[in-house]
């Protein structure tokens, strides 16, 4: 069965995330239920909002056939949720906001291909088969139709019945907001809108917000409000109403909603002769313009904070500088869904129609997911934030934290000049001035910066990621701007204040004490962190270059070959690199000062421990998964060898020897468990028999990470190790399989955990897709075409589309935006011979040096053309 097709047990952990870049989501669960409300600027995980959901009812002759909830079975448990409310929760049963009580379907199919879903509802009393398509548009490049805050529904229904039947299709949202509640029902531009909002709320407030739920069908009735009363009063009513037969009759209150809760309906009716079928549209559009930093509170001028009585300084969401209000958005919306759903469909089709194997498709397309979700901020100029990941109901580790976010590829390539905007806002709040980078940016803007060291991975990492973004995007005067800040970067490693010494002999190699990613520091040479410092230096070198700072690029590349022939020849073991440290030697951390450590105090009191007489939280001896993970980023970004290529095969291998589980069944871990039983993964790090594993070595040596096993992955595929990173993949996505965890919402420190972005990778690695847009080049060397045939999606900053090749034919072709080349690489037609080349239909000047195709002047190929090379 298809990966994407999930039925029975295996939907009931499902929530797919509907909502624009930035603007928080709806989840739709794999029971068709509208879950995990997260539109008020933070999340909002396992929630409900009221009675909100989608009913149908049939009718013949006046009479009431079937009617039920657009639901399928609730999955256990059935006690309850544990709260420390009254009344309510653990012991009393499922939330009735569920609808679980309510007659619903049997069964739901749920299709799942990110961006869209489709779920098909199955019961045998209900004439008529119903599919829900479910999305919100995600159009590469195209960020502010990306961005829009809202769900699409539409709701299809074949008559299967004999005679003719009438549908009523109804949507039902609860007000959201907590009181002086005002549903107003508005018709515009041939649209049926009610607006939810609040009646006297301040404008600047960030609770102030709205609501819309529209439809553009053309027989539409509604109620503006439930009933209002206790007890269960206003489903049982509605329920009554609704199994009437004919339209809904409107109920209108004039005073605003106070306690209790305002639910509306709107309803959409169609007839349908037999075998007929027919969708009807819905949306939920919503408004919450204000954020706040909610989550670590300025200080302000009276001498508290913003968690007490001060009033906290706001800043609006991107989208709310694009539409006025929930309403505003939803007419949009409505009068622009065709051309939305084409081009998110087209997208869809374009990624999963790729010819790679099915769990990488799987990984691809779940894990972009995360960019519709809470963790993704856009700050009022359309830059983008992002936490790491989501508490319950709040973001979890802020600060688009670049020792996270250096993994998360789906970003530079799908909206790159959202990813740059990270880079400037980088360097222009987080750069002390001797270089050092905060790694949490801090909101508001210019609020001041992160007083926490510089991180190695994070730091370093920014330069290479600059220059990747430089390549996807050939912008050499973005670069520019912030090449003086790059340099600085670089140059803080040997710094005199640099106050954890990286490297203080400047000989290319990190030997202090090094932040990164596991939250603690590793003390002495390691070639993980060190990898990051040689790929900058490489990376820089070739920047300086470009801009003519020849002895600038003489300086980094004389460095990086030191340190890298260093590493090469003293970190590498026979089998893997390692950390070089002597665990029993303590004054290793007397150089290092009281208050500078993470939890507090010196060095010395938080690294020593005094019972086993050795130094935390190190690596040693140990096999980590990111110890070769500056190739993994050089070899996506075009900057080549920075470790000797036979030793990162080989530790590559030992990796996958030592560190892939293929059970967790008797394997101890103290740590977060994000695997177990007979579940397989990837551990960070692992000791081989006949190696001393620290008493306590690093956090979370013995967790599986999904973006480091992706990593991880990407780079056996990288570098031949296909089949071993295939079976990487299926052991993550079988772990997010719809009935033990949710598969789009893999999870780290927190749901919708950013560095499982690193799935992106995979697409790159099996497809050979390099690029390099400064000099106008793109290349495919696929690592497997079964039967001479190869499909895949590509995207760079210009444009994104479809490469196929067969044994006689290869074909680039660009579906939205436009790619203008000056060569196009091949390495795998080596020994072939292109017969003729023709651009738009029209044959075109060429000429083949080796595997390359190349053109005296750039070629433009613009949305809906192709370049077609027929092979001899």
């Amino acid at each position: 069965m298809s990966r994407f097709i999930y039925k029975g047990s295996r939907t009931s952990q499902i929530s797919f995330p509907l909502g624009g870049i930035g603007t928080g989501c709806i989840g739709i669960s794999g029971s068709g239920r509208l879950v995990d409300w997260e539109i008020k600027n933070k999340p909002s995980k396992g929630s409900i909002n009221g009675f909100s959901h989608f009913a149908v009812k049939a009718e013949a002759d006046g009479k009431v056939v079937d009617a039920r909830v657009l639901n399928g079975d609730l999955p256990p448990p059935y006690t309850g949720v544990p709260t420390r409310g009254l009344f309510g929760g653990f012991g009393f049963g499922p939330e009735r906001g569920t609808m679980a009580s309510v007659p619903h379907f049997k069964d739901v199919e749920f299709r799942g291909e990110f961006p869209i879903a489709q779920l098909k509802f199955l019961d045998p009393h209900f004439p008529g088969q119903v599919i829900m398509t479910a999305f919100n548009p995600f159009i590469p490049l195209d960020d502010k139709d990306s961005s829009i805050p809202g769900a699409f529904f539409a709701v299809e229904i074949e008559n299967t019945h004999k005679l003719p039947l009438d549908y009523t299709v109804c949507l039902s949202v609860n007000n959201p907001v907590p009181k002086g509640r005002v549903n107003t029902f508005i018709e515009k531009e041939g649209l049926s809108l009610i607006k939810l909002a609040a009646e006297g709320m301040d404008p600047e407030s960030p609770d102030f917000g709205d609501v819309t739920v529209a439809t553009d069908a053309s027989d539409v009735s509604l109620q503006q409000y439930w009933y209002r009363g206790s007890w269960f009063d206003n489903l049982a009513t509605f329920w009554s109403d609704f199994n009437t037969p004919g339209k809904l009759k409107n109920r209108v209150y004039s005073d605003a909603g106070g306690r209790g809760s305002d639910t509306c309906s709107l309803a959409g009716h169609i007839r349908l002769n037999p075998g007929e079928k027919r969708a009807l549209r819905f949306i939920i559009t919503w408004n919450f313009p204000n954020r706040y930093n909610y989550w670590n509170p300025e200080k302000c001028d009276c001498g508290g904070d913003e968690s007490g009585s001060c009033k906290p300084r706001t800043w609006l969401n991107y989208y709310a500088t694009i539409f006025k209000d929930s309403t505003e958005s939803a007419v949009y919306s409505l009068k622009n869904w065709d051309r939305l759903y084409d081009k998110t469909l087209l997208f869809k089709e374009s990624l999963f129609s790729s010819s790679l194997p099915e769990e990488i498709i799987d990984a691809v397309s779940a894990n972009i997911s995360i960019l519709k979700s809470p963790t993704c901020l856009r700050l009022t100029d359309g830059s983008f934030y992002g936490f790491e990941g989501c508490h319950t109901e709040a973001g979890c580790c802020d600060g688009s934290c670049t020792h996270v976010w250096n993994y998360a590829y789906a970003l530079p390539f799908l909206f790159p000049k959202l990813e740059r905007s990270m880079r400037s806002l980088d360097y222009k709040y987080n750069q002390r001035e001797d270089g050092s980078m905060a790694f949490r940016l801090q909101l508001p803007l210019g609020r001041g910066r992160s007083s926490f060291r510089a991180c190695a991975d994070g730091q370093f990492g920014g330069v290479v990621k600059a220059y990747r973004d430089w390549k996807i995007s050939g912008d050499t005067q973005w670069l520019k701007s912030i090449w003086e800040e790059l340099k600085k970067s670089v140059e803080f490693a040997w710094s005199p204040t640099n106050e954890d010494r990286w490297d203080r002999d400047k000989d290319g190699v990190l030997e202090g004490r090094q932040h990164h990613t596991l939250d603690m520091e590793l003390f002495g040479p390691n070639s993980w962190l060190t990898g990051f410092y040689l790929a900058a230096l490489k990376a820089a070198s070739e920047i300086a270059g470009c801009f003519g700072e020849t002895d600038k690029a003489a300086e980094y590349m004389e460095l990086f070959e030191k340190g890298k022939k260093w590493c090469d020849t003293h970190l590498f073991n026979g089998e893997y690199y390692h950390q070089l440290i002597d665990l029993k030697d303590k004054s290793i951390l007397d150089l290092y000062s009281e208050g500078d450590a993470i939890i507090g105090g010196s060095a010395a009191k938080v690294y020593w421990n005094e019972e086993k007489q050795e130094i935390k939280y190190q690596l040693g001896e140990g096999c980590a998964i990111d110890q070769v993970i500056a190739q993994w980023h050089a070899n996506i970004c075009g900057l080549g060898e920075i470790f000797d290529n036979a030793q990162v095969k080989k530790a590559l291998e030992s990796i996958f020897k030592y560190n892939f589980k293929r059970s967790f069944r008797e394997f101890f871990n103290p740590c977060r468990i994000y695997a177990l039983n007979d579940e397989a993964g990837v551990v960070i790090f692992d000791w081989p028999e006949g190696k001393y594993k620290p008493a306590i070595p690093a956090p979370y040596a013995e967790e599986p990470w999904s973006g480091c096993e992706y990593q991880f992955a990407a780079h056996l595929i990288q570098e031949g190790l296909v089949d071993q990173g295939l079976q990487v993949v299926r052991a993550v996505r079988d772990r997010f399989d719809g009935e033990k965890r949710n598969p789009w919402n893999e999870f780290e420190c927190g749901s919708n955990y950013a560095r499982a972005m690193s799935s992106y990778s995979l697409l790159l690695a099996y497809s050979g897709f390099k690029f390099d847009m400064v000099k106008g080049m793109v290349g495919f060397n696929p690592v497997h075409m079964p039967g001479g045939n190869f499909r895949c999606f590509w995207s760079l900053d210009s444009g994104w589309g479809i490469f196929k090749a067969t044994a006689e034919k290869i074909t680039l072709s660009v579906l939205y935006g436009k790619l203008s080349i000056g060569t196009l690489s091949l390495p795998f037609i080596k020994g072939r011979k292109a017969a003729s080349l023709s651009l738009a239909g029209a044959p075109a000047a060429f000429r083949q040096d080796g595997t390359d195709i190349t053109f005296d002047t750039p070629v433009a190929i613009e949305a809906g053309s192709s370049l077609v090379i027929e092979l001899a």
